[in-house]
């Protein structure tokens, strides 16, 4: 294989990989677009406020690949502009979040799922860079995209608990409560859990077990069901990196979604492919007759 091909396929591989990109994000985009001349139309200036957020995120990973000098796969690319779509524009603006039910838990799981693979490309790039003296092993590696994955999450409740009590706002979606299980609703004051079916519940003179149908938690369950489902993102992401570094780039799941530094992907197949048949049989040719002559001077 010539030099001149070999050089080439990388140039067809990146060509291929941008226009991908840009057809998603173009397709995307324009329906950002469409639901922002919609809203300003129909004055929701919130909704065009969330659009022109989603396209600023939409920017991000453009950003974070000049900055960082990485390459981010096409699928995980095409995962992070699905991801902000589905949250900003069908989660917020079309309310999916209150008409399909698991959406929230879906999106929360992709997130603990995307913030892994963030935190472990993050650091598993300085392992592999020459500028850092330290180097973590493959169960360190996942342990902190894990970790990094987790605080996100946490960081996340946090903003959410924040725009509720500041501004009113409801991002911690409530969930009805049918029973009390409580140990202050034991007379004795023992420290025994007294279970309280509730059959009335009355609020401003409007009886709730009519509508919406019991006690509201006001964002608790929704809190801890949130962070579960990050946990779980985040575990299944943390063992396909552990795997990915084990065995160095051979699992192509994880090849898909980890970034890798620019030209790095490229200079290693160059010098796999440059290396051709006929060069190894004429370095074998040049060997052995050293071998030979090392073996008459014995």
């Amino acid at each position: 294989m010539s030099k001149k091909q070999t050089s080439g396929q990388p140039k067809e591989r990146w060509s291929m990989h941008t226009r991908r990109r840009l057809t998603i994000r173009g397709v995307l985009s324009f329906f950002i677009l469409m639901t922002m001349i919609r809203s300003a139309f129909m004055h929701r200036y919130e909704n065009v406020f969330v659009c022109v957020l989603s396209l600023v995120l939409f920017c991000v990973p453009m950003l974070m690949e000049k900055h960082l000098s990485i390459d981010i796969p096409p699928l995980m690319e095409a995962i992070i502009y699905c991801f902000i779509f589905a949250a900003e524009i069908l989660g917020e603006i079309n309310s999916f979040y209150t008409i399909i039910p698991g959406w929230d838990t879906m999106l929360h799981t992709i997130n603990g799922f995307l913030v892994a693979a963030v935190g472990f490309a993050l650091v598993d790039l300085c392992n592999r860079s020459e500028r850092f003296s330290f180097k973590l092993s493959p169960l360190f590696l996942a342990i902190v995209a894990f970790c990094f994955s987790m605080t996100v999450g946490v960081l996340w409740e946090f903003f959410e608990f924040g725009m509720d009590q500041f501004f009113a706002t409801d991002m911690q979606k409530d969930f009805l409560v049918t029973t009390v299980n409580s140990v202050l609703l034991n007379p004795s004051g023992l420290n025994t859990v007294v279970h309280e079916p509730i059959q009335s519940v009355v609020v401003n003179g409007q009886d709730w077990m009519q509508f919406p149908g019991g006690y509201i938690d006001i964002g608790l369950i929704d809190t801890m069901k949130d962070l579960l489902v990050n946990f779980v993102g985040a575990v299944v992401f943390s063992i396909i990196g552990f795997f990915y570094v084990k065995t160095r780039g051979k699992g192509k799941l994880a090849a898909s979604l980890i970034p890798v530094v620019v030209g790095q992907e490229h200079e290693s197949s160059d010098a796999a492919e440059e290396i051709s048949p006929e060069d190894t049989e004429q370095m074998a040719d040049e060997v052995r007759p050293n071998e030979q002559e090392n073996l008459k001077g014995e």
